[in-house]
């Protein structure tokens, strides 16, 4: 990198609604070419604003041998609503340990509401399925917004490619020693290049294994930025490409440079849909085995607009029983917003016939914490006009403050307790073991515990009945405090259990995660969580209406967890617990005087608002209240105005 380069400072960060188009000349080619055509590049063809799509193919035979089936994006540099985003830095950062959490890839792109993402670096992983937040460590340089995930390490993973905060692009194919990152706002680096200034510089008799690969490249005036994956070990299908298969595709797609990122069955190209849905484009190998996506360590994100149409710039602003959708036109039309739970809606705003450019629908009666599809409708000379389906969660206005955290302290038991109160809140377990942390647990392969499964707090015995595998059933209880009730609380759990568990409250049951209706000491689990190890979060909610019996002062939260069958080697318990409260909110109304009328508007919802001659009134509902904002042609004399629930 020239060190006289200038780097504009970070723009702020912005989100969109988002169009889906994948034009169906696009979809995937399953069925055998023409042979006169060896090799079908595929159309581009856009699915975001400056961001294109193409799928290609080949027959096997020449420079491409093997069967292939190429994703890839284009993504056009100049337009400056184009943003990049690289899998950013984990909480408690260790450089070279600890680097980020890993996903997969349609997590990374739902986690950051990114509208396009790949797979990036090389990484640390071990395992190919972890769980979400896998700390691992990045290999090569990354940058993520300015800030420097992982620093280049040495020349086996420094062909890196450059962008300042503008987009402008820099490929240096063998960075190492390290250039300076002053001003480089994103970052990623693959273990070789595969193309430079025009060329396959990969020695074909030597190229390597044919395996899924993931390759990024420039065009020759950096406009263009290339991102492609080629689908493999599926015969029939996609074959895979060895590094001068990889390297011509690059060329054939427009690319000047390229290098070689992390393949194989990581090799996964996701969007966004416009209900913020991930969709996969390509057939990953991963998936394709296990029917699962990789957790990956390094992630490349793009930010990116709609494509315009007739009906832009679509906007929610969810409340908890209201949500205002705003959107524009390209010329005068009608309003309408089509809504519902699901994709076929089933309600209606209602036409607003008046013709006009900038929409404004407010729709009532909406449930809190409820997710709604909706569309934006308008009819300009007699051609209806539609968004596409997108997707709103209306809000709940509630609190959640922690009871007891993850390594809360249990009592604990391995007797079986048929017949026995033992949930209530005037049991005696005094007699029992603990009080221990969490997470409690017992493992007797042979191999160890998984080193996956955290924190290890309290080991437990096994049953020596048993041929010295766990207990069927382990018993738990814990007491708490609650200082105050607040009519419509819920309670939340969040945490590790293997296998199955029944959860009562102050002796009443309230909740069962893979145990069937009745159970004894002897019931067996009917499921477990992740692939068999509490690797990943189990988490519900218990609803206000089943936790009435909580009281004041010292409660009782007892859990019976029951292995998947006999020989199951592990139990693992711990959970953590808090009361989510609905928030108590005043309304705020704000009054603005423009060009001869004055303009009410507030927030909130479930409100109406009311008038009166005098501020002692009588007050009385505004005649036809079409909610906020209502404007009001000014009086001789004073008039009065408030809101009421």
């Amino acid at each position: 990198m020239r060190s006289d380069r200038r780097f504009a400072f970070p723009r702020p960060r912005q989100t969109s609604c988002l169009e889906f188009k994948l034009i169906l000349a696009f979809a995937l080619l399953t069925t055998v070419a023409p042979a006169r055509a060896a090799t079908i590049v595929g159309p581009w063809g856009p699915i975001f604003k400056s961001i294109d799509y193409s799928v290609s193919t080949n027959l096997p035979g020449g420079d491409f041998p093997n069967r292939h089936v190429v994703h890839a994006f284009r993504v056009d540099l100049t337009d400056p609503d184009i943003r990049f985003f690289t899998t950013p830095r984990i909480s408690s950062y260790s450089a070279g340990v600890r680097e980020i959490g890993a996903l997969t890839v349609s997590d990374f792109l739902k986690t950051y509401k990114v509208q396009a993402a790949i797979n990036a670096n090389f990484f640390s992983g071990r395992s190919y399925y972890l769980p979400a937040y896998t700390p691992m460590d990045v290999y090569g340089l990354q940058i993520s917004e300015g800030v420097v995930v992982s620093a280049a390490d040495g020349p086996g993973h420094a062909a890196s490619i450059l962008f300042d905060e503008t987009n402008r692009a820099t490929i240096i194919h063998t960075n190492w020693p390290a250039a300076s990152v002053a001003g480089v706002y994103t970052a990623i680096s693959g273990n070789y290049p595969l193309v430079v200034a025009g060329r396959n510089i990969v020695n074909r008799s030597a190229a390597r294994e044919v395996d899924p690969r993931t390759a990024f490249g420039v065009s020759q005036d950096r406009r263009y930025f290339y991102l492609m994956g080629i689908d493999g070990r599926q015969s029939g299908y996609s074959s895979g490409a060895n590094d001068y298969e990889t390297a011509g595709w690059l060329l054939l797609l427009g690319a000047h440079d390229g290098v070689n990122m992390d393949g194989g069955g990581s090799t996964t190209l996701v969007i966004e849909d416009s209900t913020g849905v991930p969709r996969r484009l390509n057939r990953s190998s991963a998936v394709a085995d296990s029917g699962r996506e990789r957790t990956v360590g390094s992630h490349f994100g793009i930010f990116a607009k709609p494509l315009p149409g007739f009906v832009n710039n679509v906007v929610a602003v969810p409340d908890d029983t209201t949500a205002r959708i705003t959107w524009t036109t390209i010329e005068p039309a009608t309003t309408e917003v089509e809504f519902g739970p699901t994709t076929n809606f089933g309600d209606s705003s209602g036409v607003l016939s008046d013709l006009v450019t900038q929409h404004f629908v407010e729709l009532k009666g909406l449930k809190p914490n409820t997710g709604y599809y909706y569309r934006a409708v308008s009819t300009a000379r007699s051609q209806q006009y539609t968004s596409p389906n997108l997707y709103f969660v209306t809000t709940n206005y509630v609190t959640t403050n922690q009871i007891f955290g993850l390594t809360n302290s249990w009592r604990f038991s391995t007797a079986s307790l048929d017949g026995v109160d033992w949930t209530s809140r005037s049991f005696d377990d005094a007699a029992w073991s603990g009080p221990e942390p969490a997470l409690l647990w017992v493992d007797v392969r042979a191999a160890g515990p998984n080193a996956l499964v955290e924190p290890k707090n309290t080991e437990m015995p096994a049953d020596p009945q048993n041929s010295g595998y766990p207990h069927v059933t382990y018993y738990f209880r814990t007491r708490f405090k609650v200082e105050n009730l607040v009519p419509g609380s819920s309670l939340a759990f969040s945490g590790y259990v293997d296998d199955g568990a029944v959860f009562y409250l102050n002796g009443t049951e309230i909740y069962r995660l893979r145990m069937p209706a009745r159970s004894d000491a002897g019931t067996l689990a009917i499921g477990y969580p992740c692939d068999g190890d509490a690797t990943c979060l189990d988490e519900f909610t218990i609803p206000a209406e089943a936790t009435q019996n909580l009281v004041l002062g010292d409660n009782v939260l007892a859990v019976e967890v029951h292995n998947y069958n006999l020989r199951s080697a592990d139990i693992t318990f711990g959970v953590s617990m808090s009361r989510i409260e609905p928030i108590a909110r005043g309304a705020r109304l704000a009054i603005a005087r423009s060009a001869g009328t004055i303009a009410l508007s507030w927030d909130g919802s479930g409100l109406v608002l009311q008038s009166a001659d005098a501020i002692e009134g009588p007050w009385a509902d505004v005649a036809t209240n079409p909610g906020s904002p209502f404007t009001v042609q000014p009086a001789a004399s004073n008039r009065f105005y408030r809101l009421r629930k």
